[in-house]
């Protein structure tokens, strides 16, 4: 059974993490070292949620702005604030703020590893949660160009996993990509993806 899975997941989330090790199979090849990470923490949601048998998860196109990752998709989330007190809390507010969730609706299932953001400097904090029914979205115009619903069985296929050559710059560079839905998922959010996608490989009780 689909609730199954998410007790399963839970219960993997509070492992020992497959860690950098599966993030970086999804790193862009220009992508530095870490390094000594001094730069400001976030919080980003991985929101689960049931609709039609399927479990879904939601990304969103950001606007575009004159910034590192104008018109990009990613996982709702933002900078933290100090009144929220833990990361988890920042993922929350930044999601509410921008795709109009209530985070009283939300069951936190765990965390996955932080991931440093060269380009922009942030130390993330990836949340995963289970929406309690479906959500109704309303996103943020000056933030979020797009909300899309993906559904889970679809990211995690082999066939949506390919790679494209990018432009920085002047350089060129090649970057494994997601291409469900035909849509183009890269960069650190990709990573935090792969590391996801892996520790749901280790569930064999359900399917999704």
């Amino acid at each position: 059974m689909l609730s199954d899975f998410f007790n399963d997941l839970k219960i993997e989330l509070g492992k020992d993490l497959p860690g950098v090790s599966a993030q970086l199979k999804m790193a862009p090849e220009l992508r530095p070292s870490a390094g000594n990470i001094k730069g400001p923490n976030a919080g980003v949601l991985i929101l689960l949620y049931l609709n039609n048998q399927d479990i879904n998860l939601v990304l969103i196109q950001r606007s575009e702005y004159n910034g590192a990752h104008s018109g990009q998709i990613s996982l709702p989330g933002g900078k933290y604030e100090e009144s929220d007190k833990t990361l988890i809390r920042t993922a929350l507010r930044e999601s509410q703020e921008e795709i109009g969730i209530d985070p009283n609706e939300i069951e936190i299932l765990g965390l996955l590893t932080p991931l440093h953001i060269p380009i922009s400097n942030f130390y993330v904090q990836p949340v995963v949660g289970r929406y309690k029914s479906i959500p109704i979205f309303t996103p943020d115009k000056t933030e979020v160009d797009k909300i899309l619903e993906i559904k889970l069985k679809d990211l995690i296929s082999t066939e949506n996993k390919s790679s494209k050559e990018f432009l920085f710059g002047d350089k060129k560079f090649e970057a494994p990509i997601y291409k469900p839905d035909n849509l183009v998922i890269w960069g650190a959010t990709a990573m935090i993806l792969s590391e996801f996608i892996e520790v749901i490989s280790y569930i064999k009780t359900s399917r999704y």
